[in-house]
């Protein structure tokens, strides 16, 4: 067995799992080197290194056990116990595959036990000090050799969020796109992965439109069918009022404060129920809400493909009670004549339904906050839906354009 010893601070011991035997060898060492024997049981290089875990405003150090195979051909075990380890090409490949480790800012995890954060170090293998170690663990006929490894730090560490007052879940919003076609599935995305990690410090306000910048296929977005009007248009972007909606829903749910919010003009089968939900489009339309949380909040996006759903998740350091009533609906109106756009794809004649006509409705919808203080807060959000058609495509000498 090697040796026990202290690593620097920066150095972390660790054990490497490998189960190929290293055959034995009839070779002799040179007349300076001592004799060895090559041990035909397995030897175990394994990596354990700690990684702090966030739960519930309490930070703990897990250790991970990693372990990394190392093929050695009995001409190779010869070389690696007569020193000459840095020739050895699968210790090289070893260390190359322990150092694809790579640090990952914290994020938060749902698991059985609840909601922990978690972040990832990255590894730097000393190299120096495993192939002494390795040298010995062959001379030995050792069971395990010490990889020590110097930790490099994420951006954002768990004990950074506690820091900050990002301790525990406190809200989350969720909404369904499914059927939606592969341009709008590929916005939704784009526009998610543009908010997921953002820290919104105590007392600001989250701008949507801000945050997520400019829509552009320059920054990953792609034509998609947007509201316009009586009819849809295609722009760069079409979708995105699902990362706006679903943004709401998560705020709302955590009892923040709704600086400004816009319901669609007509009603969107992907935003049930009736109400719930919020359109965006710069500069006119914007989503805005604030921080009013003792500490910061930490917002992170997360998507089903197969299911087809979208989820924001909001972190922080209150969580309130928050009821929202069902939506009261009155003023219904039928459904209005549809409306056609141009699409130069069509045939003259053909039509193609491309959104569904819905009726027009008045909701109004009723939320109670119990905060940490106990104190009690109502509020209401209200939504004015227009008589809608649905929007068929038509080639563009269609005269139903007209």
């Amino acid at each position: 067995m090697p040796s026990r010893f202290v690593l620097p601070s920066l150095i972390l011991s660790a054990a490497l799992i490998l189960g190929a035997a290293l055959a034995p060898s009839n070779s002799t060492t040179s007349s300076s080197a001592s004799p060895v024997s090559v041990s035909t049981r397995p030897i175990a290089l394994v990596v354990v290194a700690p990684e702090p875990v966030l739960e519930d405003g309490q930070v703990r150090v897990e250790y991970l056990r990693r372990s990394y195979p190392l093929m050695l051909t009995p001409e190779q075990a010869v070389a690696m116990r007569s020193g000459k380890l840095v020739a050895s090409a699968p210790l090289r490949e070893l260390y190359r595959h322990i150092e694809l480790r790579r640090p990952l800012d914290a994020r938060f995890v749902q698991g059985p036990g609840g909601w922990t954060a978690r972040a990832q170090t990255g590894w730097t293998v000393d190299r120096a000090t495993t192939e002494m170690r390795l040298l010995t663990a062959l001379r030995a006929g050792a069971s395990e050799v010490v990889v020590p490894v110097r930790l490099v730090p994420p951006k954002r560490t768990v004990r950074q969020l506690q820091a900050v007052g990002v301790m525990r879940h406190v809200g989350s919003g969720r909404s369904a796109f499914t059927g939606s076609p592969d341009f709008r599935v590929h916005n939704i995305r784009v526009g998610s992965s543009l908010l997921s990690g953002l820290l919104l410090g105590k007392g600001k306000v989250f701008n949507f439109n801000r945050s997520v910048g400019r829509i552009s296929s320059a920054r990953g977005f792609v034509p998609g069918y947007v509201i316009s009007g009586d009819t849809l248009s295609l722009e760069d972007g079409g979708g995105i009022c699902q990362v706006s909606t679903t943004v709401f829903r998560a705020a709302y749910s955590a009892g923040l404060e709704i600086v400004e919010r816009h319901a669609h003009s007509h009603q969107v089968s992907y935003y049930d129920p009736p109400g719930f939900e919020a359109t965006v489009y710069a500069p006119s339309l914007n989503l805005r809400f604030r921080n009013d949380t003792a500490g910061a909040l930490l917002i992170q996006a997360s998507w089903d493909l197969k299911a087809q759903t979208l989820r924001f998740d909001l972190f922080g350091s209150e969580r309130r009670e928050v009821r929202v009533e069902e939506p009261l609906i009155s003023r219904i109106r039928p459904a209005r004549p549809p409306g056609f756009m141009a699409d130069p794809a069509l045939k003259l004649g053909q039509a193609v339904r491309v959104d569904m006509p819905s009726q027009g409705m008045d909701v109004r919808i009723v939320r109670t906050i119990r905060g940490q203080d106990g104190q009690l807060r109502r509020d209401e959000t209200r939504s004015r839906y227009r008589p809608w058609g649905g929007v068929f495509a038509v080639h563009p000498t269609d005269p139903r354009l007209n």
